[in-house]
Formats: structure tokens, C-alpha cells, sequence
């Protein structure tokens, strides 16, 4: 089952997650064969962090959960908020097989929350600058909820343009980088 995990930063958490850099990293080896795809948010000034995003490969919504909330950011309380949902790898790959690799453009995390009535979701056309893209699930997977893309992009609002505007209650774009020990 694919979980989606984003781990929403604390105002001021800063020096503590520099301070737990290398508890999360070994925390995270632990899942390598599971992630599809990882990494750290940014602020408008593209340097200040603001959440983590890990999309995951996980037996159960019990192992999701305990992925979530054991994480050590978590666990110090860096983090404001989880959102945590089931998700399906609409692109069959991880990050690692993103034809564009780890550098050369901007990269954005782009969530689409959905309305009351569900839409039918698509890979967009224009397939190429996708990272990951899928929908974000109830824990039975029968409810959509909204989407999660990470997208190659030039600009915050080509981002965005990843999902169809007219189908989501509405969009967050964030600044996004492949995570992992550099």
C-alpha cells in the first residue's frame, strides 16, 4: 500500500530539525527500499524549510501511522501538522527513475484538495516533468480526496497548472528538493 506523508514544520523549528538531521536521515535509511519519493519543502525564499514529504511503500495504515508519528522531527515536535493519506503511484516509478534527475530546474510539491463531489483523475498529457503524481486516498482506498504531484517546473504557477484548477477546492504549491543524505 502507498501512503503519502507530509510532515508540516513548526513556525521556528528550524535549529531543532538542523539540530535532528542526521536522527531523521538514519531514521529514513531505515525505509530505503520502501520510499518512492522524498524530500524537504521550502519557503518563498526558497531556503527556509517548511515541512517533508515522504511518499512511501507500507504493509498497512498501522505501519503508515507508526512511519509518521515515530519520525523523530515528529516525535520533538518540529512538526505543526501530518497529513497523512493513502496514495496510488500513478506513474509506476520512484524519483530515482525520474528521467530528469536530481538537478536542473526547479521542483514543486503540488497538492490538489479535493471538493465534495469526487473527479475522475488522469495523468496529465504532458507526463515529463511529473515526479510522482497520485491520488491522495481515505485509509480504504475508496474515497478520493485530492492529489499529490511532484512536478519539474520553471515557476511556482506552471506548477500549479499541473492540476486542472477548475477540479479542486484547492491548490498548495511549495517549493520542493529530492531528499535523502547528500
Amino acid at each position: 500500500m502507498e501512503f503519502f506523508c507530509y510532515h508540516r514544520d513548526r513556525v521556528g523549528s528550524g535549529a531543532l530539525r538542523e539540530e535532528l538531521l542526521e536522527e531523521h536521515w538514519s531514521y529514513m535509511d531505515r525505509y530505503a527500499t520502501e520510499v518512492i519519493a522524498r524530500g524537504p519543502t521550502f519557503a518563498d525564499d526558497g531556503e527556509t524549510p517548511t515541512g517533508s514529504v515522504h511518499i512511501i511503500d507500507l504493509p498497512d495504515p498501522a505501519a503508515a501511522r507508526a512511519f509518521a508519528f515515530d519520525e523523530p522531527n515528529y516525535q520533538a515536535g518540529a512538526y505543526r501538522d501530518v497529513l497523512l493519506r493513502r496514495w496510488r503511484n500513478m506513474l509506476g516509478r520512484t524519483m530515482w527513475d525520474f528521467p530528469g534527475g536530481r538537478t536542473g530546474g526547479n521542483r514543486y510539491l503540488v497538492l490538489g484538495l479535493g471538493p465534495e463531489q469526487a473527479v475522475d483523475l488522469a495523468v496529465p498529457p504532458d507526463r515529463d516533468d511529473l515526479i510522482a503524481f497520485g491520488p491522495l486516498l481515505s485509509d480504504d482506498a475508496t474515497v478520493w480526496l485530492g492529489t499529490a504531484a511532484l512536478v519539474r517546473s520553471p515557476d511556482p504557477e506552471t506548477a500549479r497548472a499541473a492540476l486542472a484548477a477548475d477540479r479542486y477546492a484547492a491548490i498548495e504549491v511549495h517549493a520542493w528538493e529530492f531528499g535523502g543524505r547528500r
